[in-house]
């Protein structure tokens, strides 16, 4: 967004406005930047220029954020805005001011067309995307050099092949398999991806049990952690983030990864290969696009303030700014042709292209939140059984949160 404009016309504030946002912190407490430094100096450059206008940020872990808002929120004392991972249960309690609230109709057009859809309930926006990643195949081309692999995998026949070759050439992880409770929800995607399956169809019903998904992760089983092609670890409690390291440290030969994770090879000066997702019978026509969240509360009224600062903080240098301190994508069609155009971000422009059809959690549903995390619970357990077994239990268990989540909304 390349514009500062009044939201809902131009009258100036009635007084003096104090706005209570909540924020996840991105940094990473190894290298001390803490994502505080940005919103400190992107607040003060508002305030300057919006002196009616406070704006106080607590920005708190990953591990806490969703909860404390949550919490805020059933105690009565909502923040004006939260940037967490969800919105849609706020939204279908009616505690959201909407997109059309805060912004002016070209900046709402501005918004990547697949996360708008994403962001709304019933087709009203109020997840605002505030940054975004795409996944890619990731491969180590000195370890493939060394094993005698020429190209990188296209399909699924050829990681099982390169796995064999790069475990023969004493590789530890040939591929990395994170199912651990982190974030399985992501690996397991992108593998039924790759078999055109996936968690919703086309009407928003769950498909968990579905041909596709379970031959997808009954291929894995059978092909990767069967034949020990993966880390010695169990996939079940084995979380992203160690696998990421193991791939870092050169003991992983394949992995799926993110913007981040490319941006920490190339810092690590590792000679890293990144390539579309491989599926069953060729390169995946789909991946995973994982978007966070902005939303504003009307619980106190501030919709013109907050939506004075929204605006501020989408244009264009502040959001290339924050994208470009930890690795991410941004969701706006303007701050994407910035980065394409500039030299630095060169890396990141595979991953843009992925983003108008990525596929996304199917975030807009109420259910999803308790569904994601049952099955973040059990989806490792499908390496170890029948995976048939595990994926129905896991669209019983979601079929029976979608009804609970629709006579909720049915009764309030």
């Amino acid at each position: 967004m390349t514009t500062l404009s009044a939201c809902g016309g131009s009258n100036p504030l009635s007084g003096d406005v104090t706005l209570h946002m909540v924020a996840a912190d991105y940094g990473d407490p190894k290298t001390g930047n803490s994502s505080k430094t940005y919103w400190d100096d992107l607040v003060s450059d508002f305030e300057q220029k919006n002196p009616h206008i406070k704006v106080q940020v607590d920005v708190l872990s990953w591990n806490v954020v969703d909860d404390t808002v949550a919490k805020m929120v059933k105690e009565g004392k909502a923040p004006d805005i939260a940037q967490i991972g969800a919105y849609a249960n706020y939204a279908a309690a009616d505690q959201l001011y909407s997109a059309d609230d805060l912004f002016t109709i070209s900046e709402q057009a501005d918004f990547i067309p697949s996360m708008v859809t994403a962001g709304s309930v019933n087709r009203v926006q109020y997840g605002i995307p505030w940054v975004s990643s795409s996944r890619m195949f990731f491969y180590n081309k000195k370890l493939f050099k060394d094993a005698g692999i020429e190209n990188p995998p296209t399909t699924w026949a050829d990681i099982e092949q390169d796995a064999k070759k790069l475990k023969a050439n004493g590789v530890p992880a040939p591929y990395g398999l994170p199912l651990g409770p982190e974030e399985p929800q992501a690996e397991a995607l992108m593998w039924m991806l790759g078999a055109d399956g996936g968690y919703t169809d086309s009407v928003g019903n769950y498909t968990f049990d579905s041909t596709s998904n379970i031959e997808a992760l009954t291929w894995v089983k059978q092909h990767l952690v069967d034949q020990k092609l993966i880390q010695a670890k169990d996939p079940a409690t084995t979380n992203r983030a160690e696998i990421f390291t193991d791939f870092l440290d050169g003991k992983a030969g394949m992995v799926m990864g993110h913007p981040t994770l490319f941006s920490q090879a190339k810092a690590a000066h590792l000679d890293v290969g990144v390539v579309p997702l491989p599926g069953e019978s060729g390169p995946s026509v789909n991946t995973l696009g994982v978007a966070d969240w902005m939303m504003a509360f009307k619980q106190n009224g501030n919709k013109d303030a907050d939506g004075k600062f929204l605006q501020y903080v989408y244009q264009d240098q502040n959001s290339v700014k924050f994208l470009d301190e930890y690795g991410l994508l941004p969701v706006t069609t303007s701050t994407s042709q910035a980065m394409r155009t500039n030299p630095k971000d060169r890396d990141m422009v595979k991953f843009l292209d992925l983003l108008p059809d990525a596929i996304f959690y199917p975030v807009d549903k109420t259910s999803w939140a308790p569904v994601s995390d049952e099955e973040k619970k059990l989806i490792g357990s499908a390496m170890h059984t029948d995976p048939k077994t595990v994926l129905s239990k896991l669209q019983i268990d979601a079929e029976t949160a979608d009804a609970a989540s629709d006579k909720a909304k049915a009764s309030s």
